[in-house]
């Protein structure tokens, strides 16, 4: 599990690496920007107002300004995890990359059409969020718990995820998933791993790429295990 993580950090400096980093932040500054033009959008209709006794109101020109203020607000907070989300877009290209680098004898994989990815990557955001609002209320019945069930609960959920999409370039659904079952432990430990930069901000935008990619060799050495085993 180190050596699969060591070698994913390692290759953070890969031109593939920096060009998904680099597409799912412009991307992310395009939504948040279209946030803000529709913001401004919706209460550009709110024109002046000649009211009686009190004179012409305008609405508009601080709802416009309130609305944009908003949303630049929301955007601190909504920057990280649509970047995440955008990131899950291309998590495909850092596992090609990194099976180029260290598995080029390998066939080439199925890739997941950019539709099928994006649904993959909404579902999973939205599951993280189910299950991270879920794990609320014991964050709040047991506050000195918090930080192990964050730990255990999202690192299983990244394993998943994770080890899912990896398997699946290379073997069929119900090989991965009973792949994923014979390994669980070592799956959710280097989940575990992986869930404890979410909480470092711009760090936490790493977190994908450096899982798929340690998952990557994780799966392959689990390959290797079973070819050996299936061998003798």
């Amino acid at each position: 599990m180190i050596g699969a993580i060591a070698k994913a950090v390692d290759q953070l400096g890969d031109r593939a690496f920096r060009s998904v980093l680099i597409k799912a932040v412009g991307l992310t500054v395009g939504v948040l920007v279209a946030l803000y033009a529709l913001a401004a959008w919706l209460v550009s209709g709110l024109g002046p107002y000649d009211l009686p006794w009190i004179g012409v109101v305008d609405p508009g020109a601080w709802a416009t300004g309130l609305a944009v203020g908003a949303v630049m607000l929301a955007s601190v907070f909504l920057m990280i995890p649509v970047a995440s989300i955008c990131i899950g877009f291309f998590l495909e290209d850092i596992a090609a990359a990194v099976e180029a680098r260290h598995y080029p004898a390998l066939p080439p994989a199925t890739r997941l059409s950019f539709a099928a990815a994006l649904l993959d990557a909404l579902q999973f955001f939205g599951v993280l969020v189910a299950a991270n609002l879920a794990a609320l209320v014991i964050y709040l019945l047991v506050p000195l718990l918090a930080p192990v069930i964050f730990y255990l609960v999202n690192g299983y959920l990244l394993g998943r995820e994770y080890f899912q999409l990896v398997a699946l370039r290379r073997i069929p659904k119900a090989d991965a998933r009973r792949l994923r079952r014979r390994h669980g432990g070592r799956i959710w430990l280097m989940g575990i791993a992986m869930a404890v930069p979410l909480s470092i901000p711009i760090v936490n935008l790493l977190v994908p790429l450096v899982g798929v990619a340690a998952y990557t060799h994780l799966f392959h050495d689990v390959g290797r295990d079973r070819a050996s085993a299936a061998a003798v």
